[in-house]
């Protein structure tokens, strides 16, 4: 694996022990990059890293807690005394597991302290890595910075009233990367992530998100990875201080587009 558009380059990866994260990696890694596989699950941090060093790659496991500066500083180091270099930072991690989902919910019933965790992960985690990233970079005068966000950031919804908040907040800071660090070579960009089912979800729930795309199906993991790795290498080098949307024209359309297309076809304007 040493050939590749990320030939010769190292890929830090948040939150990739698992799910979106993990394939992340493993395109990344593919595409010739070292990769740092973060979690703060150690074990699966490791998993992931033992299959991507089994299948030729060159990759290391950090468990860390992005939340916590001190973890975090301590992961760059580590980056720079294995690899000497950093040049993708992918600000994958966030927390939304079933009890934080339980928790996290509409503004009268939010539980405060789940709120205080997903700013924690999925805020300032993002933060610090990327303050600890950028002097690394700057060393060589170049680096891609990313950040998974989510539709759930730019629309509305019945719950996850912390995870919105934070991916909302998300879509600033490319623009704040670009702006402050892009005549020294560092880009900054965001992710729209739509739904990329990584688990069976009931089918009544992936028909309604059916109808509300604008593709034949839903996503994979593989095509959300294959947008990082366009971020992340020289394919995109005139793109920053952006959001790329990959969510199949989800939120690209009027809520009322399912309906009228009903409509249409009960009139027989099925082509319209």
């Amino acid at each position: 694996m040493s050939t590749g558009k990320l030939a010769g380059r190292v890929a830090v990866v948040t939150g990739s022990g698992n799910g979106l994260g993990a394939e992340c990696a493993r395109v990344l890694a593919e595409l010739g990059a070292r990769v740092v596989v973060v979690d703060i699950d150690g074990e699966a941090a490791a998993t992931v890293t033992d299959a991507l060093v089994a299948s030729g790659a060159q990759a290391m496991a950090v468990c860390t807690d992005v939340s916590s500066e001190d973890a975090v500083q301590a992961m760059i180091a580590e980056v720079k005394a294995r690899f000497g270099r950093l040049d993708v930072l992918h600000n994958n991690a966030a927390v939304l597991g079933a009890e934080q989902r339980n928790r996290d919910r509409d503004l009268a019933n939010l539980d405060m302290q789940a709120w205080d965790r997903a700013i924690a992960v999925n805020l300032r985690g993002a933060v610090l890595c990327t303050k600890h990233a950028i002097p690394l970079m700057l060393e060589q005068g170049k680096g891609s910075i990313i950040f998974a966000t989510s539709g759930l950031g730019m629309q509305g919804d019945m719950s996850l009233t912390g995870y919105a908040t934070s991916k909302a907040a998300l879509m600033m800071l490319p623009k704040l990367v670009a702006a402050q660090y892009g005549k020294r070579g560092i880009r900054g960009n965001a992710i729209q992530i739509g739904l990329a089912p990584q688990h069976p979800l009931p089918e009544a729930l992936l028909d309604i998100m059916r109808d509300n795309h604008c593709t034949p199906e839903l996503g994979t993991p593989r095509q959300i990875a294959d947008v990082v790795a366009f971020l992340a290498s020289d394919e995109s080098a005139f793109v920053t201080g952006t959001t790329l949307v990959a969510d199949g024209g989800f939120s690209s359309h009027t809520p009322s587009l399912v309906a009228m297309r009903a409509l249409f076809e009960k009139l027989g304007r099925s082509g319209l």
